[in-house]
């Protein structure tokens, strides 16, 4: 009996050592995927790492910035599209106006612009909650889709309303002389901002904001200050937001104007975040990868297998009524969104080897 229960002993683990075990499989996860992503331009083609990957990642970032707002703050918002065109287009007035020709400088500087806006536009969350904060954000919005084609200035009095990326350096390449320097530079801010948010998410702003998030009255009464969190989360979420803009709009399309950033993409920002996962980093990117890549899995399929037989704009309704089946399932059944069945997978993998 005596040599049972030591056995048992050795064989179990303390809580102390699971957590520590599970800290060193995320860990060599992480390494994994970021030896396969920066590996990608070498071991796929140009289509895979261009038109694939870059957009998936982008769209992650944009996820991830509006993730901080609703998801941690509960702060619902559909501007997310007016935010990225801040983004982009005060990269293209530093550049054009400002003489800012390198493009980290330009982009963190377009970053802090929109961060600013959003700190703005983010006032009136102080005293109004909800839908009302939603309607907020809904009118800038509009307000910035109006701006940018009211004032010639933003696209350098063009003939046409858009903005191209213009000849800029990064440590001594031209930004657009290579898709793998773009790929690289965009992995690279996704990356470092990823960590970032990852950082800010697990110290005391992020623990306020979900406190701010789960009871706004609970939250003022242990001491923490609203007003203040809410207007950061507006800040860091515009922030982000702004900066995937910029490589939205100059990274990925290249050319691009008021209409890349419409409320449709706005609404592509929040599927994204429902679909993936509220409250999640890795949520974002999964949903991203979803939402990307489902249009052109059905596109793909309907082409096999039906032939040129079917319109586009019937493909085009049919992926929107799938988005909006999927969309009230994930919100009924599974708030957690794709990144809770993925943990779920992963665990069933480690049980079964185990």
């Amino acid at each position: 009996m005596r040599r049972k229960e030591i056995s048992a002993s050795s064989t179990s683990k303390s809580p102390s050592q699971s957590e520590h075990s599970a800290l060193n499989s995320k860990s060599v996860l992480t390494i994994l995927l970021l030896a396969a992503l920066i590996a990608l331009p070498y071991l796929s083609s140009e289509y895979v790492v261009q038109v694939i990957v870059l957009p998936v990642l982008i769209l992650g970032l944009a996820g991830l910035g509006l993730n901080i707002l609703t998801g941690y703050t509960g702060q619902i918002s559909l501007g997310s599209g007016g935010f990225m065109a801040v983004g982009a287009y005060a990269t293209y007035a530093l550049a054009v106006h400002g003489g800012i020709t390198f493009f980290p400088l330009a982009i963190l500087f377009a970053g802090l612009i929109t961060g600013f806006t959003g700190w703005l536009f983010g006032l009136p969350s102080i005293r109004i909650k909800g839908f009302y904060v939603m309607v907020t954000s809904l009118a800038a919005q509009f307000f910035f889709e109006w701006l940018f084609l009211k004032f010639p200035w933003f696209y350098n009095y063009g003939d046409v309303p858009t903005i191209s990326l213009p000849p800029m350096s990064l440590f001594g390449f031209e930004i657009d002389s290579s898709y793998i320097v773009k790929y690289y530079f965009t992995l690279a801010v996704v990356v470092f901002l990823t960590w970032i948010a990852s950082n800010l998410i697990n110290s005391h702003i992020g623990r306020n904001w979900m406190a701010i998030r789960d009871m706004d009255t609970a939250a003022g009464v242990i001491g923490i200050d609203s007003k203040k969190y809410k207007s950061l989360a507006f800040s860091v979420s515009a922030f982000f937001l702004g900066t995937a803009g910029a490589l939205w709009g100059l990274i990925f399309l290249g050319t691009t104007s008021v209409g890349s950033f419409q409320i449709d993409r706005s609404f592509q920002i929040l599927f994204i975040i429902i679909i993936g996962g509220m409250s999640s980093i890795r949520g974002n990117y999964i949903g991203a990868a979803f939402i990307f890549l489902l249009p052109l899995v059905i596109d793909y399929f309907a082409k096999t297998f039906i032939g040129e037989t079917v319109s586009p704009g019937l493909l085009s309704n049919f992926q929107k009524f799938l988005f909006g089946v999927m969309i009230i399932i994930f919100l009924i059944k599974e708030p957690e969104g794709l990144d809770r069945l993925v943990r779920q997978f992963i665990l069933k993998l480690k049980v079964g080897r185990a």
